[in-house]
């Protein structure tokens, strides 16, 4: 890595100066706890002019609940979200999720904002500045060919988020603020499948909130990486169930780290009324196969990301389904 390059520092009070500064900096860049921006910096990835940093804006730091749901601030540190009470009880795919996320270190310093706005990643692009000067930049970042795909026209970078999918799978919604006011979104809304530009976010706008609804099913995520901790998801899901009577009332399973976007899993809306049984685990692993796209953008193969996406969906959907069936669960999370 080389040395961090010069910028000024902004710190806005409020949202609402937050925005003014993004719009008076061409090119300045939004920074909270800073994992990942800040190794881009030190890349030569990234070299803005002015960061504006968003710690001190207090309403971006809260957590609240109530019988509307929750709203989790944008700068609310991933620690925070792991030790946070409603997120254990109620939801805890969220909570999951936050625990899994890279180091102790990391989950005090980064945020929620930052991780749903995490920047897509390929071992063609997370590099050195003479690494990939050396073998030709890529799609991404100033060249014109994807590595990955060269005979294609976008870039295939991973997004690899690990509360996005918790959050997506729960029905979230993400809050908006920019030069034309406020807005609610579904979180999906937010991501496109292009690895060079996944965020639908303007150049002035920022990520404000998360808001998850009340009542929420039973939910679990997990992930498989090649090391057990400090890492990026090859794969993540996460999976919401509800049950009734012994069938399914409502499912959900949402993906990281195999597109260029976190996604809902699409047909699981064909298991409400069945029972969680073999047949409906075998449904799942196949759905899961056919709409993961992992490409080699990681040290793993794409065979085995896919893999590895299809017997986590079946694994958590066991668990939560028929975890307390002995006779069922042995064969269901083989």
């Amino acid at each position: 890595m080389t040395l961090m390059p010069e910028f000024e520092l902004a710190r806005p009070r409020d949202v609402g100066e937050a925005i003014a500064a993004r719009h008076e900096h061409a090119g300045s860049r939004f920074i909270a706890g800073g994992t990942d921006l800040l190794v881009q910096l030190r890349h030569g990835i990234d070299r803005p002019d002015v960061l504006i940093d968003l710690s001190a804006i207090e309403e971006l730091g809260k957590i609240t609940s109530g019988p509307g749901g929750a709203r989790i601030g944008a700068g609310v540190s991933i620690a925070a979200l792991a030790r946070d009470a409603t997120m254990a009880a109620n939801y805890r795919a969220v909570k999951e999720a936050a625990e899994m996320i890279a180091a102790p270190g990391h989950r005090a310093m980064g945020t929620v904002g930052g991780n749903l706005c995490l920047d897509t990643r390929c071992i063609f692009y997370n590099q050195s500045e003479w690494w990939r000067r050396a073998n030709g930049y890529c799609l991404k970042h100033r060249g014109d060919v994807c590595h990955v795909a060269p005979q294609g026209q976008r870039c295939h970078a991973a997004f690899a988020g690990d509360l996005a999918p918790a959050l997506l799978a729960l029905g979230a919604e993400v809050e908006i603020a920019g030069t034309k006011g406020r807005r609610r979104m579904p979180l999906g809304d937010l991501y496109v499948e292009d690895g060079r530009a996944h965020l639908t976010l303007s150049e002035h706008e920022l990520v404000v909130a998360a808001h998850l609804p009340p009542d929420p099913p039973p939910s679990a995520y997990s992930k498989v990486c090649v090391r057990g901790a400090i890492d990026y998801p090859l794969a993540g899901v996460a999976v919401a169930l509800g049950m009734n009577e012994g069938v399914v009332k409502s499912l959900q399973i949402a993906l990281t780290g195999t597109n260029s976007r976190p996604f809902v899993l699409s047909g699981t809306d064909a298991m409400v009324g069945r029972p969680i049984d073999e047949a409906a685990l075998q449904a799942i692993e196949r759905l899961v196969q056919k709409q993961v796209q992992p490409m080699r953008t990681t040290n793993a193969s794409a065979h085995y990301r896919r893999l590895a996406a299809a017997a986590l969906a079946r694994r958590l959907t066991a668990a939560l389904g028929i975890g307390s069936r002995p006779d069922a669960a042995v064969s269901a999370v083989r």
